[in-house]
């Protein structure tokens, strides 16, 4: 079973739960914000992203018990999948440094893998340069023993593996209309969206990619 961690209303699973039920492979979303426990084991996992940051317990109290089921996850070796935010929980639970407000990116950025990131199952058949959707104002460290799969300009560390787990700052769960949400929230002008039409249906074959990567990695679907 796929558990699907999501932290924000306003962060939804969006591309992925279209993939996921095309292919008939079973999910479950789990509300971390609304107090939902997590399973005591699970096939794999997927951590969303969400507005708030990785320091913002006090806050946000769910994201220490998040913390503790990641790090549980990591240490089991359990298939993990962490986006944006989840990449950044993945990066401190794993020893890294999470900086707020460093390295922020809005809008499609061009990335490009790192020899470790070409020769990484979660990347294989993605081009070694690729333009992917961004929405953050905080940015990672690569944590001690991982390996730096990808880079842009602006923040250079990209994604990162560990042991079985993955984190990628950039969203491939986007549609047009999340990020048309994301925009009117944040009194953005429309540059992201008018920008993403045309580019909609590659970044979305950049998400099947990198999720029938991930499930096969888990043992959930054969590519």
């Amino acid at each position: 079973m796929l558990h699907i961690i999501q932290s924000d209303p306003e962060v939804p699973v969006g591309v992925l739960a279209e993939l996921l039920i095309e292919w008939q492979v079973p999910f479950r979303i789990l509300r971390a914000d609304l107090g939902e426990g997590f399973p005591p084991a699970t096939g794999a996992v997927i951590i969303l992203g969400g507005a708030m940051g990785v320091h913002d317990e006090d806050r946000h109290p769910f994201l220490q018990s998040l913390k503790q089921f990641m790090a549980g996850t990591l240490a089991a070796g359990t298939p993990l999948f962490g986006i944006c935010l989840g990449a950044q929980l993945l990066a401190e639970v794993a020893g890294g440094m999470v900086s707020s407000n460093s390295r922020g990116e809005k809008g499609l950025v061009e990335i490009g893998l790192t020899a470790a990131g070409v020769a990484d199952p979660l990347f294989a058949g993605v081009d070694s340069s690729f333009r992917a959707f961004q929405w953050h104002n905080d940015s990672f460290a690569i944590p001690p023993g991982a390996l730096h799969l990808a880079a842009s300009t602006a923040c250079p560390r990209q994604a990162f593996r560990i042991g079985n787990a993955w984190g990628v700052q950039f969203h491939p769960e986007v549609d047009v209309s999340i990020i048309a949400a994301w925009s009117r929230k944040n009194a953005a002008d429309s540059r992201s969206v008018d920008e993403f039409i045309p580019a909609e249906p590659a970044h979305r074959a950049l998400c099947r990619q990198l999720l029938a990567n991930f499930l096969a990695v888990a043992g959930l679907r054969t590519c």
